[in-house]
């Protein structure tokens, strides 16, 4: 979840957190405590969600605009006769009541109540670390991102996501000396897929271990043939008037007990692939963004919570990989190692193609800009170089999918970092963007 706090409204801004929040972060909870899950927490989520006044937001978004713009939804298609779509809505508004009281009574604080789930990290503000153009520009990025683990949730294991699994040799030195002790990567391009060696853990010469995510099972359920995609599921893009959702993928009503026995079916068949998977050993490391299951999967909590129950009915053993690196020796990392990613083709043009390689170049300008002086620069010319490194805004400008808004974010953090630089004070427009800032070597 990029930096929304404070930067804008619907249809793109903090409307994202809040939907975020209501149907993705407060119904995992009840998933996270029941098996050994590998969560991750991005520091510049954390940030949002522990900046002042957040949840009161989010809560007010719930209990007040959410319930009237279901009202006006249900007014239009009940006075329409389309009474299956106005029981939906209803439904529906149900949900998001309940999200906010929930809210409102969670005894830590929904941060607190993540953290205590959380063993991994990520760098400060989700940069594509292969992008950046210096090592002092990548420790800025994994320090500080571990500082802000460390402060918030004290106990640390080591566990690094790389965001976009955005990998390269030249990165374990400075992962190392992090503290880095393991990490994901996406080596489909190098072994194939369906490969024996995505199942094991990798070492590298500098010391942290890579887990190859699986991309065949991972592709069961994110890909354009996956789960989600099935007729019966909620259609996440087709919307009310009112930004509400209630067509199936097969553009008839949403059937809510229908799609929640589809999902049973779809874990059921999940876990049985996966134990086919490993049947002569090794580790399926199945990586998902956490915002897919609920947030864009509407059914994939409920999917997740039956993949959990279908495990232990078929045998299947769930582990953290903090845990599986205890028990799975790692084998040399091969030599042929390159520089990899999740995105399209398995490199880095998702961010750095023509389309979108003014943003890239920008961010990279900025970067060397601060190197070369030699000094620290000020803090706020620091956050601002961070939010102007996220991955967002190139990966939301090449599938086009938040209008303007990812570039106006970006041409605007660049902007507010020639002010600032090299000095600056902290002003409102970033006012909990990583508030630990280590690994500075200037």
């Amino acid at each position: 979840m990029p930096y929304v706090e404070g930067f804008g409204t619907w249809p793109f801004g903090e409307e994202w957190l809040w939907e975020a929040i209501a149907t993705s972060y407060v119904p995992l909870l009840d998933v996270l405590g029941r098996a050994p899950i590998t969560l991750s927490l991005t520091p510049v989520l954390c940030d949002q969600l522990e900046a002042p006044g957040v949840i009161e937001r989010c809560v007010q978004f719930l209990e007040e605009l959410r319930p009237e713009s279901h009202r006006l939804d249900i007014e239009t298609f009940r006075g329409g006769g389309q009474e299956a779509l106005a029981v939906e809505l209803e439904r529906s508004a149900a949900e998001y009541a309940s999200a906010a009281h929930r809210l409102r009574e969670l005894p830590g604080g929904l941060l607190g109540e993540l953290g205590s789930h959380a063993s991994w990290t990520s760098s400060a503000t989700h940069a594509v670390l292969p992008m950046l153009a210096t090592d002092t520009g990548i420790a800025l990025q994994v320090q500080t991102g571990v500082a802000s683990h460390r402060r918030r949730f004290g106990e640390w294991e080591g566990g690094f996501w790389l965001p976009e699994c955005g990998y390269a040799p030249s990165l374990d030195e400075v992962l190392e000396e992090a503290g880095v002790r393991s990490t994901c990567v996406e080596l489909t391009g190098l072994f194939g897929p369906g490969d024996a060696r995505h199942l094991r853990p990798l070492v590298t010469e500098a010391g942290p271990v890579l887990w190859p995510v699986d991309r065949e099972a991972m592709a069961l359920v994110w890909s354009d043939r996956g789960y989600p995609a099935a007729g019966a599921y909620r259609d996440y893009h087709s919307r009310t008037a009112h930004d509400h959702r209630v067509w199936r993928n097969d553009r008839q009503p949403y059937d809510h007990a229908a799609a929640g026995a589809l999902a049973a079916a779809d874990a059921q068949d999940f876990v049985a692939r996966v134990r086919e998977r490993i049947r002569d050993g090794g580790v399926c490391v199945c990586a998902l963004d956490t915002e897919l299951l609920g947030h864009w999967w509407y059914e994939g909590v409920r999917w997740l919570a039956a993949v959990v129950d279908e495990a232990a009915r078929q045998g299947v053993e769930l582990t953290t990989l903090d845990d599986a690196i205890e028990r799975h020796e790692p084998v040399p990392a091969p030599a042929e190692l390159g520089v990899t990613s999740w995105g399209e083709a398995g490199d880095l043009r998702t961010w750095s193609a023509p389309a979108v390689g003014d943003l890239a170049w920008s961010a990279r300008a900025a970067e060397l800009r601060a190197v070369a002086l030699g000094r620290r620069p000020g803090d706020r010319a620091l956050r601002e170089l961070l939010a102007l490194q996220a991955s967002d805004w190139a990966f939301l400008a090449t599938y086009a999918l938040a209008g303007d808004y990812p570039r106006q974010r970006a041409q605007g953090h660049a902007a507010a970092f020639d002010r600032a630089f090299p000095d600056g004070s902290m002003t409102p427009e970033l006012r909990n963007l990583a508030p630990e800032l280590a690994g500075w070597m200037g």
